[in-house]
């Protein structure tokens, strides 16, 4: 059998990493081993921020749905733990969108759960 060269499978592969690369500094978007390390760990913090922001905006619900029940003299747990004997299902997400647009929604919410 014929001998197959490696050169355009090699090319390929620098060319979809120095894509990657594109926009860092220096070395980091020149050379293949340089970027190839630089691309690695880009993709490896982007998954991670992708998960951070995830938390991040849970937190601000939590904060925001907490300082709206303050408000109607209730605490967050109290509150979460009303509606859920309530049989009220409402993301954190609705809730703190509720709490800052809609006040009077949240404090019939708040009421039924105190109930």
């Amino acid at each position: 059998m014929a001998r197959i060269k490696g050169a355009l499978n090699a090319r390929k592969k620098h060319k979809k990493i120095l894509k990657l690369a594109k926009g860092f500094r220096g070395s980091r978007s020149k050379q293949y081993r340089v970027a190839k390390q630089s691309v690695m760990r880009a993709m490896a913090h982007a998954f991670a921020g992708r998960k951070q922001t995830k938390r991040e905006y849970r937190r601000l619900w939590i904060t925001r749905i907490n300082a709206a029940a303050r408000q109607n003299g209730v605490s967050y747990s109290k509150l979460m733990d009303g509606l859920k004997k309530a049989g009220i299902a409402i993301n954190r997400k609705m809730l703190a969108e509720l709490a800052i647009s809609d006040t009077a929604a949240f404090t019939v919410l708040v009421r039924k759960a105190c109930n």
